[in-house]
């Protein structure tokens, strides 16, 4: 991230220290300013926490004591609802270090999602947000240090506005400690019992992000699926896998194969230990649109022995990869059950296959290695190999959602209103009848009701049928209705008290500090028996307008109410407003927000879809040799009056084949040269130049010299004719050159340069050539005399 883009922790730790400087001590604030990294000056912070002060915690995953030199953890911190953090910072101490020395600190973090999470620039060890924003979670991997380093602190600290928290002990803080080789072998998982009472129910929701788009490399595009998920709600006695563990044959066959058979027969011989078994159907392909294809799930129960839950799936094809969960403890420590869990998953490596593509073949690991992730830097040839070492992109999300709760609960800490919410709904539990066979798109909204008033009416929903795969077996209606009744009406008996909405809160009933406010709504419908409505009308609860209510203050109304959505459907954002009533009276700006922005979430957009043919082969190359294009096709199959279609039908891309071959090409051939003798027999020669050599199995070059046979008249014998006879070819020739220099003068507008002197011979024994130049001295610019070029003789070398 770029120097603006400042964490946000690092950005307020100044604008902190004043704020909460009663919380501190003054040795404290003493070392704090003494120090000069920002590492020390974070750790060195000590803050004042009231007591139950539990809104913020870091966990590692699994909830262990000891740590495995070199294995891997997931560290998440979080926020339960309804506090959030805008920013944090997050790093692991070894026990009695102050972490002022690069040697203070232990392990190492990875980051999981860059888009939440950096490493920071001024504490190179520690993480913190990428951007400040609202968030109730993130989560890194720790590598644990190695042999020798002893127990680890792992700190964190949260930026919630303009205030620090800072933590010492409690649940910002998490000590974990080697494990002897006396222990090797024994599990990181809880050691503590579960206190909840009764049991509790979950939904397990699985959203695989593992597509063309978002893992562009390598990516399998026929053969790409996530096997059938497998798994249980077990107690800690019995451990489906773990990081740092050896993959069973179950777990070797899931993550090879993508079979869950011999998986699920390991579970079922732990009867003892297991509650449900978990399974949902595999995905082919790996990742279509939620309105084309719903998340798999599965319903699985646990109660106060078994209260962790495990499971995995294959990424397909692959050596073994897979993703999943294990040993996530659903029972809390305040002795109630966890309302929802939101992991995000990064695949990991089952240790039985050496393979580094998706699509390697079987290459058994001897002897066999531990489970471990997978990071970016395994093998060049990986599909999630980065030079840089960043993070792997995340290729699902699970999210385990309680649905109810049953028998006598026992947990001390009051539900908040998610809780309460939860347990109130009725449990949905649809049994789908549809076969196999028949392929629909999802079911539409439900339509208003036809009754505007208490009187029994009836809506209605519909679907497409798709596809019918067997003709011999019949499909169910593509309609569906239900009995309903106008708004705030109900069919239930008649001693029940028909309420309206709750009506808008009233204001605060202060402008500063903390005050009360109220709200009210009526009856719309009294009991048909005549008893009294005994439902609360009005309800009031707590309220805090300026917390800091000094003459320095900037004094700001309440906010209103939310805007509408902006999505109609899916998800999209609400804002509110407040204003300003006065300003501080010392004269300083005034930095309140005076408008807060949040997602919406709205009912999921429900859109009939394009029904499409499978696409077509690509075609053939659109060259025979070269870079080319191909295409391929697809064709609607949807009817023609559910409305257009947006999905496109033709896709095209580049295609390479063997580079075109080059033939050698050459220029025209010289004139003769003179005779390489001055009486008798000789030879005359005469060359070419190549212009374009051959390539990519192009033709070769031809022949660039030839050489005929030359004859002068009969040489006269005695060497005074001999020589006599040279110097008249000399004089032939010098007159010649003269003669062409006298043509030169009378053209003044191209001039030329004496003739230079003859080259050495290419040769030095026999058949060699020389050659000379004329180089044009200057050159007319009228168009009449485009002849004027540089002139070049070539002659056989005189023997």
């Amino acid at each position: 991230m770029g120097a603006h883009l400042q964490p946000l922790a690092l950005r307020l730790l100044a604008l902190t220290f004043p704020l909460v400087a009663k919380g501190f001590s003054d040795e404290t604030l003493e070392k704090a300013a003494k120090s000069e990294g920002y590492c020390s000056r974070i750790l060195r912070a000590q803050g004042t926490r009231r007591e139950g002060y539990n809104e913020f915690s870091l966990r590692v995953e699994g909830d262990p004591e000891f740590y495995k030199p070199g294995n891997s953890y997931r560290v998440t911190l979080s926020a339960a609802t309804p506090a959030y953090f805008r920013g944090f910072t997050l790093i692991a101490l070894k026990e009695g270090k102050e972490g002022d020395k690069e040697e203070d600190h232990a392990g190492s973090f990875q980051i999981i999602d860059e888009e939440e999470t950096q490493f920071m620039s001024n504490c190179p060890v520690a993480v913190t947000e990428s951007t400040p924003r609202r968030r109730t979670r993130i989560q890194v991997f720790w590598t644990a240090p190695p042999t020798g380093t002893g127990c680890v602190i792992l700190k964190a600290s949260i930026v919630q506005k303009r205030i620090i928290y800072f933590q010492d002990e409690g649940s910002l803080t998490k000590k974990i400690c080697e494990q002897d080789s006396a222990s090797e072998g024994v599990t990181d998982k809880p050691i503590l019992d579960c206190c909840a009472c009764g049991t509790a129910k979950y939904r397990l929701t699985f959203y695989g992000n593992w597509s063309e788009k978002t893992h562009p490399k390598d990516f399998p595009r026929r053969t790409n699926h996530w096997s059938a998920i497998i798994g249980s709600s077990h107690s800690k006695n019995y451990i489906l896998w773990e990081y740092g563990g050896y993959a069973s044959e179950g777990v070797k066959q899931v993550a090879e194969l993508g079979s869950p058979v011999k998986m699920e027969e390991e579970i079922r011989q732990q009867s003892d230990e297991v509650l449900t078994v978990i399974k949902a159907k595999a995905q082919w392909p790996a990742w279509q649109p939620l309105n084309v294809r719903a998340a798999p799930s599965a319903e699985f129960s646990v109660d106060r022995h078994r209260h962790l839950m495990s499971f995995l799936t294959m990424l397909g094809p692959s050596p073994d990869w897979n993703v999943g969960l294990s040993a996530e403890d659903l029972c809390t420590k305040d002795c109630g059950w966890v309302q929802k869990v939101v992991q995000d998953l990064i695949p990991w490596d089952a240790g039985t296959d050496s393979g580094v593509t998706y699509e390697s073949p079987n290459k058994p690991t001897v002897p066999q290695e531990k489970i471990r992730p997978l990071t970016s830097l395994d093998h060049p040839q990986s599909p999630f190999y980065d030079p840089e070492g960043g993070s792997i992109k995340l290729v699902a999300r699970v999210v385990i959602e309680r649905i109810a709760r049953k028998g006598e609960q026992c947990n001390i800490v009051p539900d908040n209103i998610d809780d309460i919410v939860a347990d109130l709904a009725p449990e949905e539990k649809e049994e789908d009848d549809t076969p196999e066979t028949c392929i629909y798109s999802n079911w539409s909204p439900w339509s208003a009701c036809s009754s505007s008033t208490c009187e029994k009416g009836k809506r209605m929903r519909q679907r497409m049928l798709k596809a019918q795969l067997d003709l011999s077996v019949p499909c169910p209606d593509t309609q569906d209705f239900q009995p309903c009744m106008g708004p705030g009406c109900s069919d239930e008996d008649g001693s029940t008290c028909m309420m309206s909405d709750w009506i808008t809160w009233s204001p605060c009933s202060v402008s500063c500090g903390m005050g009360t406010r109220s709200r009210e709504r009526y009856v719309k419908q009294f009991p048909e028996d005549g008893s009294m409505c005994k439902v609360p009308t009005e309800e009031t609860e707590k309220c805090i307008v300026n917390e800091e209510c000094s003459p320095s203050s900037c004094l700001v109304t309440e906010w209103g109410e939310w805007d509408e959505c902006s999505a109609s459907c899916g998800t999209g954002m609400k804002r509110r407003h407040r204003m300003i009533k006065m300003t501080p009276a010392d004269g300083s700006m005034c930095k309140a927000e005076t408008t807060e922005a949040e997602k919406c979430m709205m009912p999921e957009c429900h859109t009939i879809p394009c029904l499409l043919s499978p696409w077509s082969e690509w075609s053939d190359c659109s060259v025979t040799c070269g870079k080319g294009m191909r295409t391929r096709q697809r064709m609607l199959k949807s009817a023609a009056e559910l409305g257009d279609c947006n999905e496109e039908l033709e896709q095209a891309e580049k295609c390479m084949l063997p580079e075109c071959p080059i033939d050698c090409e050459l220029t025209e051939w010289s004139q003769w040269s003179e005779c390489n003798t001055s009486c008798g027999k000789g030879h005359m020669i005469r060359t070419r130049m190549i212009k374009i050599e051959p390539q990519f199995g192009g033709t070769a070059c031809p022949e660039t010299v030839q050489r005929t046979k030359c004859r002068v008249r009969k040489c006269l014998r005695g060497p005074g004719m001999e020589k006599r006879r040279w110097k008249e070819a000399r004089d032939k020739r010098r007159s010649e050159q003269a003669k062409k220099n006298l043509d030169s003068e009378q053209y003044p507008v191209c001039r030329l340069k004496p003739w230079t002197a003859w080259t050495e011979c290419s040769t030095l024994c026999g058949g060699g050539i020389q050659e000379r130049y004329m180089m044009v001295k200057k050159r007319s610019k009228s168009t009449q005399f485009t002849s004027c070029k540089d002139k070049k003789e070539l002659r056989a070398c005189l023997e």
